[in-house]
């Protein structure tokens, strides 16, 4: 006689087929849950990065056809990180903060382009230092933390000032995010969002980024500011001191490696949480995938959901446009 389960629960039925599966589907993927990071810098032509394979430095020009192309698949949400010459890496990183910079003018020529885009601003020294840090830097090599954020709020209101819609500091000062939203406020940037690196961890998969920016610390390391990759409980007090300071989002930084991080910043705050797919998540994927290992498509869509499975509303990824085109 054959052998016969008796069974009253089969959650195979769910699964039988790829309508039924989407019908009970718990975590979505779309164009609302992507901000494209984009490199730019100021010079002619576009530049391949070789540590992100199809990723460049966008020039202006490329820079504007990039977007376009991006909006076309859906995305309508981009953060800049620009590539500056040494001649304007100083001690103080006053580029930081120059209205005719960059990223100011580069916002400016987006928003006339297209005037619904939504800009993110990365804000941060690094690009923009001598040395290669997030903050200023004392001779006898501490990162100086109340010094560095006068400069991070003369920074975020240039950006504003430029059209700037999302302030995003990633510099993991301590203070930031209530002086930046003094700030803003006090030039009449109210409405300006402010997305806090709540949770950016001193991580090795920046490495591909460093090399796209050429942004790497010139002596020392991050992690005196950046947080150690051992800690989950220290996240719970930054995101609690943002909120306090009127954060209107909070991010994980890096987000595959730290999972747990997002949901345990989903289940103790009330605001969006995003997360950053970062370069060292990215060039993983794609060198495995270039190397017959994995399947790039499959692989790439499984781990945004896991992003978005673990609490995340937002995801910073160079994936956009790809992934919206395989779904």
């Amino acid at each position: 006689m054959p052998f016969k389960l008796e069974l009253d629960a089969r959650p195979r039925r769910n699964r039988k087929n790829e309508t039924i599966r989407a019908m009970v589907r718990e975590t979505s993927i779309g164009p609302q849950h992507f901000i494209y990071p984009l490199f730019i810098h100021a010079g002619e032509g576009d530049i391949p990065i070789d540590a992100m394979p199809g990723q460049r430095r966008l020039s202006p020009k490329g820079l504007l056809e990039e977007v376009g192309a991006a909006r076309k698949d859906g995305v309508n949400a981009i953060v800049l990180f620009p590539a500056e010459p040494e001649s304007h890496k100083t001690k103080g990183a006053e580029e930081a903060y120059n209205d005719e910079g960059l990223v100011q003018v580069s916002i400016r020529r987006l928003k006339d382009a297209y005037p619904d885009l939504v800009i993110a601003t990365d804000v941060a020294l690094d690009p923009y230092s001598a040395d290669g840090h997030d903050g200023l830097v004392a001779p006898d090599g501490r990162i100086l933390n109340d010094e560095t954020v006068e400069i991070l709020c003369k920074q975020a209101v240039s950006q504003a000032r430029a059209g700037a819609d999302i302030i995003s500091p990633s510099d993991m000062m301590d203070g930031r995010v209530g002086a930046i939203r003094e700030a803003l406020d006090e030039e009449g940037f109210s409405e300006v969002s402010i997305l806090s690196y709540t949770a950016k961890y001193a991580s090795s998969y920046y490495g591909p980024f460093r090399e796209a920016l050429d942004s790497a610390p010139k002596a020392g390391d991050k992690k005196t500011y950046q947080m150690d990759p051992a800690n989950v409980r220290e996240a719970l007090r930054e995101a609690e001191l943002d909120e306090d300071e009127g954060a209107d989002m909070l991010m994980v930084k890096p987000a595959g490696p730290y999972l747990d991080v997002i949901r345990a910043l989903r289940d103790h705050s009330t605001l969006p949480i995003a997360a950053y797919q970062v370069s060292g998540e990215y060039a993983m994927i794609k060198a495995a995938a270039e190397r017959g290992w994995l399947d790039e498509s499959k692989t790439a869509v499984e781990a945004l959901q896991a992003i978005r499975r673990a609490g995340a509303d937002l995801i910073l990824t160079y994936y956009a446009r790809q992934v919206l085109a395989w779904l």
